[in-house]
């Protein structure tokens, strides 16, 4: 067998040549320094780049899978993929720990006045008049109940809070206390306190959240955003913003990225920004490579068929 990631793996390069010295492993920095006569008996690639595309799959004559090293997969060739049955694995769960962390911490920087807190530090005022709110007992909900969502419900319960998931079909999911199909959403908006969307990007959810969906949540809801940008359009949301449909909105992902200097949302009060940055983490590349190394086992065994992480080409996730 024969794999070839386009990407440097640091020391999972020797950590997979030692579990597996019976597999032909090439390593390239980007898929541009790919060499064609590799890449045409290359059973196995690995990659999260852009440039691999339908012409470059081309060149990938006997390719049996692709361990994509990222959750998302809507930037690839999911049709032709699909059309010639290469096997698809991608890196769901290897961030549901720091992106349940961060939806964390914008709750709190939220509730605890953070933000009111260090602009009376710069001040040097020392205001001790300052009310924080809690989240004990209150609900947050989730558009999407996978991974990431499952692992950032465990913490909502430590917290003592209520948990309301909503997916395609509205079946129940372990941990939440309601689930609801995405159909549904307007009927449950109003009971949340905080709404956060980890939903992948399909043909199904590009700019799901429509203005009407923002008039049904709460006035004082905080909108997270952490799955994909495009579930709303900026000039949407912005309005929202604007018109206290919300409250408030802590943004990972965005419409456009990078987010322009020239974004309404950089000037809004009521906006915290991070840039795309939730899903970062220094153990990435070995969860990742964890799959990676659980599906070659897998192959090495004849089962192509009983993939960890598979996705569904025509879903897209």
């Amino acid at each position: 067998m024969k794999v070839v990631t386009l990407m440097r793996l640091k020391d999972q390069e020797e950590r997979l040549k030692e579990t597996f010295p019976n597999i032909e492993f090439t390593f390239y920095k980007h898929p541009n320094l790919a060499d064609e006569e590799v890449l045409k008996d290359a059973d196995v690639l690995v990659s999260y780049h852009s440039e691999v595309d339908e012409s470059f799959l081309d060149k990938c004559k006997q390719l049996k899978l692709i361990a994509w090293f990222a959750t998302g997969v809507n930037q690839l060739p999911l049709d032709y993929i699909n059309k010639r049955n290469i096997k698809l694995t991608n890196a769901k769960g290897v961030h549901a720990i720091q992106i349940a962390e961060f939806i964390f911490a914008y709750i709190l920087n939220d509730i605890k006045l953070f933000k009111e807190t260090y602009e009376s530090q710069k001040k040097r005022a020392f205001n001790h008049k300052l009310s924080p709110d809690s989240i004990n007992d209150k609900t947050i909900l989730f558009l999407g109940t996978g991974k990431i969502p499952e692992r950032t419900a465990e913490v909502a319960k430590a917290f003592n809070m209520k948990v309301i998931g909503i997916n395609t079909t509205g079946h129940d999911v372990s941990g939440f206390d309601e689930v609801y199909s995405i159909e549904e959403r307007r009927q449950v908006f109003n009971k949340a306190d905080f709404i956060v969307n980890v939903l992948p990007e399909t043909e199904d959810t590009i700019h799901l959240l429509q203005k009407a969906d923002f008039e049904h949540m709460k006035a004082d809801a905080h909108f997270i955003n952490v799955g994909r940008g495009t579930v709303v359009k900026e000039a949407v949301l912005v309005e929202a913003l604007n018109n206290k449909e919300i409250r408030y909105a802590s943004i990972d992902v965005f419409e456009e990225e990078p987010l322009p200097a020239t974004s309404k949302l950089y000037d809004m009060d009521n906006v915290f920004i991070t840039a795309h940055i939730s899903g970062n983490d220094k153990n990435n590349l070995k969860r990742s490579t964890d799959i990676l190394v659980e599906n070659l086992n897998q192959i090495n065994n004849g089962n192509l068929k009983s993939l960890f992480n598979e996705v569904n080409s025509k879903a897209g996730y």
